[in-house]
């Protein structure tokens, strides 16, 4: 049995000893929300923001998570 054949089988056996109706509900309203594909549209800024991200990745103009570490603690000081 794989993993996922696993907690699927785990999953079942849980939801049908439960009596517990709220969690039900939420397992239910997890699986709704699953299936809804809403999609979000980026403003223009945001689009921007996003161009600008990626330049400056491609421009090698990063910060190490130690180095703004550092930044905060001087900030902070």
């Amino acid at each position: 049995m794989t993993p996922l054949e696993t907690i699927k089988n785990n999953l079942i056996d849980h939801i049908m000893a439960t009596k517990n109706e709220k969690i039900l509900h939420a397992i239910e309203n997890l699986f709704k929300s699953d299936k809804s594909e809403e999609t979000y549209n980026l403003s223009s800024q945001e689009i921007e923001m996003l161009a600008m991200s990626e330049a400056d990745i491609l421009n090698g103009n990063l910060v190490s998570e130690q180095e703004l570490d550092e930044l905060d603690k001087k900030w902070l000081a």
